[in-house]
């Protein structure tokens, strides 16, 4: 598949789809020194759906390799963040035409540089979308940090460190929709409705580049 280059407010950004052939869908991402792979089985057979409902389950992981951090052998499954990813996910997916089956999805994040999971959840709604699951609309996560009296996107790790208040936000922009909002520290409201609005023009224009990539991906298929 095609990659798709990009600068994205001040981090390179590269989206790419197809990257794990054994997987029913899957994306790789990179934004400035954060890289993360997601792999996408199913829809399959799964007992505890038909148990429950007729809509369709999704499971979700996230977790990091032993070389991930700056702290070697530190890698390891994360439920907080694994909670966050199926959050942000579930009300974009049409759930209702999957019956009784599951949908698995499995984000690794390869480097950590800062804005680890809303880089995991924008790579695995692509990865959904890949994978040929039914959605409302793609889901995009931004974060921003409060810095004194700056505010800074998509930090990186050293910025994430000496924050004040952190938002991540996820939305289907097409929608207008937010899907999950996760704020941290002590924030004005002056300064929340700043941050607020920067995730959300920040999601829009990400997921421009997210339909891009899938527009590229599709194309190199027919050719």
């Amino acid at each position: 598949m095609r990659v798709n280059l990009m600068f994205y407010k001040q981090s390179f950004c590269v989206f790419r789809t197809g990257a794990v052939n054994a997987a029913a869908g899957s994306a790789y991402a990179e934004f400035g020194n954060t890289k993360v792979i997601v792999s996408v089985f199913g829809p399959r057979e799964s007992k505890k759906a038909m148990m429950y409902s007729d809509v369709g389950r999704l499971n979700c992981n996230v977790s990091y390799t032993t070389f991930a951090t700056p702290v070697r052998g530190q890698g390891s499954d994360h439920k907080e963040f694994s909670s966050m990813l199926h959050k942000a996910l579930e009300g974009a997916i049409m759930l209702e035409t999957f019956p009784k089956t599951t949908v698995d999805v499995f984000a690794l994040v390869l480097e950590s540089g800062g804005s680890d999971i809303p880089v995991v959840i924008s790579c695995a709604s692509l990865a959904l979308a890949d994978a040929g699951i039914m959605m409302y609309d793609l889901v995009a996560g931004v974060s921003v940090s409060c810095l004194g009296t700056n505010l800074v996107i998509d930090p990186i790790l050293e910025e994430e460190s000496c924050q004040d208040g952190n938002l991540m936000m996820t939305c289907m922009p097409s929608r207008y929709e937010v899907t999950q909002l996760t704020v941290t520290g002590e924030w004005s409201s002056a300064k929340m409705n700043e941050a607020m609005q920067l995730c959300l023009d920040a999601c829009s224009k990400l997921a421009t580049i997210m339909r891009s990539c899938l527009k590229e991906a599709a194309s190199a298929t027919q050719d």
